[in-house]
């Protein structure tokens, strides 16, 4: 979607559309378009749309209105992103290819009238690469976007949202790919490509060097597919001599459960199952591009998870890269056994100020907390608390719950250290603590499940029904309000 900063709006673009408050914003305009609007119970609350049609000099005009609510709502500028994004909605495959959108009717700060493009940019982003035979009507026409009436210091506020939005895009698309275009391997490549020229430094492990460092874990996982395992860091050195945030994700680029299989239905989500990683990456391509001061590095653990004659089967034990052995009773609990040894291996290697991993980890935590916020599990209140903050800041919502020493019994084995599983309640809880147990003692860590918010069925306003970009932009606002 291109965006175009404007003093006045071209006269030859037939689609105008303004952001309103709940109620006001509209005494300027021509009565029967107010009035229509009244008929039509569109009174400027979030995300609310209205269209209308004026004759001018012999040619139509579509013209419309969204709402973004309550001038003094807690969160405003997700309210003034929704407004903006559902005019893009709204229009996207309408045969219009151009629409000027006025920001100058509901007293916006510069930030907030950012916030509206930002979500015009990530509610367009459509991945039609593969459909050869789309419908004319299904296509995306829209592709310009023309702002006026912007208040001062907006387009330099764009300048770093659309950074962001760079890196939102990036998790969508990584998302998106199915698991025969990505892999570890070219989940590596995609990253290389994209990073190329940022000043960030890339490096990758094969399965060589993971064996040597001892990571029996991960590697046990990856086992059973034809595609090698990878451990993909990316590092930012923007902080000077301050210790890096670590961000850590889990990159299944696809999950069978392997040899505790997953039922057929529904298997072909397990593309994303590579959420954590997806997140991690988008997150530190926005963090890079926009040359953030802080030191942060970004290690994902990347695997396939298939059931071959060489996969690892329930019942094996296998030795972590920490020295703990694991009794592997369940293949499907695989996303834990892929992050043990790349948090160990994150502590080790870069001894962090902070580590914070994201997982599409656990199905309990999709049936406690639904697709409303992802599950935060954490060691530091503080920490926590950050977590949280950056959370509502961006919308990418997180609920804390509770991990402590009276899980541990649930996940300790009679023949090795710990079990990968335990039993069916806490499963989510049981989950976070087996990752507890390869933090460090006095490095605040948090790990972040986000099993029900990468993916959705339905349309959300930032994303079409697919993949949600969830995590990025928690993870820059996080790094901006904790480490630069």
């Amino acid at each position: 979607m291109q965006v175009q900063f404007t003093e006045t709006a071209p006269t030859d673009v037939r689609l105008s559309a303004r952001i309103v408050n709940h109620s006001s914003g509209m005494a300027d305009l021509d009565a029967a378009i107010v009035d229509g609007a009244k008929a039509s119970r569109f009174n400027g609350r979030t995300g609310q749309t209205f269209e209308s049609f004026a004759m001018a000099g012999g040619t139509v005009s579509r013209i419309a209105l969204a709402g973004a609510g309550e001038t003094d709502a807690a969160n405003r500028a997700l309210n003034v992103e929704k407004a903006g994004a559902a005019l893009v909605a709204k229009y996207l495959r309408s045969g219009e290819t151009e629409m000027v959108v006025d920001l100058g009717h509901a007293d916006l700060s510069a930030d907030e009238a950012a916030a509206a493009v930002f979500a015009m940019r990530l509610r367009a982003w459509h991945y039609d690469q593969y459909r050869t035979t789309l419908a004319r009507e299904k296509k995306v026409t829209l592709t310009k976007i023309h702002i006026v009436g912007a208040p001062d210091g907006t387009e330099e506020a764009w300048a770093e949202q659309s950074t962001i939005a760079k890196g939102v895009e990036f998790t969508k698309r990584l998302i998106t790919e199915p698991a025969n275009i990505l892999y570890p391997e070219s989940f590596v490549e995609r990253c290389r490509e994209a990073f190329e020229g940022t000043g960030a430094e890339i490096t990758v492990l094969g399965e060589a060097e993971m064996e040597k460092l001892g990571m029996g874990a991960l590697l046990g996982v990856g086992q059973g597919s034809r595609r090698e395992s990878q451990i993909l860091a990316i590092r930012w050195n923007g902080g000077g001599d301050e210790k890096p945030t670590v961000l850590v994700g889990k990159g299944v680029t696809f999950d069978t459960g392997g040899i505790s299989l997953k039922p057929p239905p529904g298997m072909e989500d397990m593309k994303w199952d590579m959420g954590g990683a997806g997140a991690v990456a988008g997150g530190m391509l926005s963090i890079v591009s926009r040359k953030a001061k802080a030191n942060v590095i970004g290690v994902m653990g990347l695997v396939e998870n298939m059931p071959d004659g060489n996969a690892q089967r329930p019942g094996d034990v296998v030795t972590t890269m920490s020295g703990q052995t694991v009794e592997v009773l369940n293949t499907d609990a695989e996303g834990r056994l892929v992050l043990c040894d790349a948090l160990h291996w994150a502590q080790e290697e870069y001894k962090p100020a902070r580590i914070v991993d994201l997982a599409t980890l656990t199905g309990a935590m999709i049936i406690a907390l639904g697709h409303e916020h992802g599950g935060l599990f954490s060691n530091d209140d503080t920490l926590a608390s950050q977590l949280s903050d950056a959370g509502f800041a961006t919308g990418d919502k997180l609920w804390r719950l509770p991990i402590g020493p009276a899980y541990d019994k649930l996940i300790d084995s009679p023949i090795a250290d710990i079990k990968n599983v335990g039993p069916r309640p806490a499963g989510s809880i049981t989950a976070a603590q087996f990752l507890h147990r390869f933090i460090k003692k006095g490095t605040p860590w948090a790990h972040l499940d986000i099993a029900g918010m990468v993916f959705s069925d339905k349309p959300g306003h930032t994303w079409d029904k697919g993949a949600t970009g969830y995590g990025a932009r928690l993870l820059d606002r996080f790094v901006k309000d904790v480490a630069e």
